[in-house]
């Protein structure tokens, strides 16, 4: 079904792209695809003074990474392109013009020396310089306002630097509607003229947005929060285009997990954690900032967790997939208040998608982490996915596995100190001696088999089951953890397992 529904993404390439951009890009996406739509990858780098070579290369990445890869943009069905806004410069000088013919915009020669002058002067009488309604057309400021056409067309002419700045209506009460937040009054005499172009030949985010969502035929805008106080400019900018106004919805700030303040690019790695998706390595300072795929994350889990943070479905479900997401997403369940990151919930996230994956498909994820241990004779994937089943409960990330099982693939080299104190007594080395014997008498080794005849043979002698157990443990782990003993000692099997009782013994008596 065809669908009139085109959102875009527009980052600007200033560095790598932050988990609160990254949800303002999944929320357009998520909203796209519920409609039939189409979600486009626009990047404004009108700003060149603050461009960044890779950052273009690092968002595509992310949305990649994240499942969520744009319809329309760079290099892809560019049916209403160049995507890049420096490539489009030609245009905004066309669409600035026309605001000059139909006078809603102007030439501004003030120099910034002048505009600071200003400023002070409003500041030592206690009131605030705005460059609106109320001074532009006084004489205090040079503008084409109160310029004649001959002496305005000279100062151009002459080459000096200029700024067009948007005429603002003076005595109207805008009523804006936004998606999230509902209608917003505003008295249009407290905006001020905001620069549309400069001189150089570039315009400014505002014109070069609206130009392009017209073109680009956008039908909502889905932003960030920090973007709401620019709404009237651009309903204003519809307007004197007489241009059909885009839908508006402006997404709550994600906050510091203590709530107080936006998490900022930062924050990175200073609050102990990522604030970008992919680890990214600044080219100028060569600083390292680590992202959620590179710690281990998987990208459903993190997409499910980002997702949760300012929408919620209406129910107590949690666990989504993509395709859940897609078509359980509502904008109209999207919060206006900030959401509070958590490095809990984001963990628990994680460990949740890693218990539905399959024993076979984490061996499979297990198994580059062993071929990096100096590990003698790498054990099948069978005993890798044996393994994963025993352990998998306890991790959060499969980089914990090894740290969570490295005793089914290598000998205990060391005990735990405070353990070896506590188990290991006068008398244990003989009780392990006797269990040498035992183990060695066993034809059936599978766990059940052995963990009956261990049993039997405490049993027998009258003592205490932890007066065996616990240093059992100790010798087969090197310390007090891991999952049933038994499947343990009939994984590592009879020859193993006595070697490491005789090794204890040795090293403890």
């Amino acid at each position: 079904m065809k669908s009139n529904i085109r959102v875009r993404f527009a980052p600007s390439p200033t560095g790598p792209l932050h988990i609160g951009g990254l949800r303002t890009a999944l929320y357009n996406y998520l909203f796209a695809k519920k409609n039939n739509g189409v979600f486009i990858l626009r990047i404004e780098d009108t700003d060149q003074s603050r461009y960044v070579n890779n950052a273009e290369e690092y968002i595509t990445n992310a949305l990649d990474w994240c499942n969520i890869p744009f319809d329309e943009g760079p290099g892809k069905n560019e049916k209403f392109g160049p995507y890049r806004q420096s490539e489009r410069k030609e245009l905004y000088k066309e669409y600035v013009n026309i605001l000059i013919e139909k006078e809603k915009a102007y030439y501004a020669f003030d120099t910034p020396e002048e505009l600071n002058a200003q400023r002070k002067q409003h500041e030592a009488v206690g009131k605030t310089f705005i460059y609106n309604w109320h001074n532009r057309e006084k004489g205090r400021l040079k503008n084409s306002l109160v310029l004649t056409k001959e002496e305005t067309k000279k100062k151009i002419d002459e080459g000096g630097n200029y700024v067009i700045r948007f005429k603002t209506p003076q005595d109207e009460t805008l009523v804006l509607n936004d998606e999230i937040r509902g209608a917003i009054s505003i008295d249009s005499n407290t905006l001020d003229d905001k620069v549309l172009f400069k001189s150089d030949g570039m315009p400014t985010y505002h014109l070069a947005n609206i130009v392009d969502d017209h073109l680009m035929k956008i039908s909502h805008v889905i932003r960030g929060e920090e973007w709401l106080p620019s709404m009237p400019l651009h309903v204003l900018l519809y307007n004197a285009f007489d241009w059909e106004t885009p839908k508006f919805a402006h997404l709550p700030l994600i906050l510091k997990p203590e709530g107080k303040g936006k998490l900022s690019k930062r924050d990175g790695d200073k609050l102990g954690f990522p604030v970008f998706p992919l680890a990214y390595t600044n080219q100028e300072t060569g600083e390292v900032s680590s992202g959620y795929r590179e710690s281990g994350y998987f990208s459903d889990a993190f997409i499910n967790m980002l997702s949760l943070l300012g929408w919620n479905p209406g129910t107590e479900q949690e666990l989504f997939d993509l395709e859940g997401l897609i078509s359980t997403f509502d904008l109209s369940r999207v919060s206006k208040s900030g959401a509070k990151f958590s490095l809990d919930k984001t963990r628990w996230f994680n460990q949740q998608y890693l218990q539905k994956k399959t024993d076979d498909q984490l061996a499979k994820l297990y198994l580059p982490i062993l071929k990096t241990k100096n590990i003698q004779g790498l054990p099948s994937i069978n005993y890798i996915k044996s393994v994963v089943s025993l352990i998998k409960e306890r991790a959060v990330f499969v980089k914990d596995f090894w740290s969570l099982s490295s005793y089914f693939f290598e000998r205990p080299e060391e005990y735990n100190e405070k353990a070896v104190k506590k188990q290991w007594r006068e008398g244990t080395s003989d009780l392990i001696n006797e269990l040498i014997i035992v183990l060695d008498s066993i034809d059936d080794f599978s766990s059940a088999s052995v963990e009956k005849k261990t049993k039997n043979w405490i049993s027998s002698k009258e003592i205490g089951f932890g007066k065996v157990m616990q240093p059992l443990r100790l010798a087969i782990v090197g310390e007090m953890k891991g999952p049933h003993l038994f499947d343990i000692i009939h994984m590592i099997g009879k020859e193993e397992a006595i070697l490491r009782l005789k090794t204890i013994i040795k090293k403890l008596s």
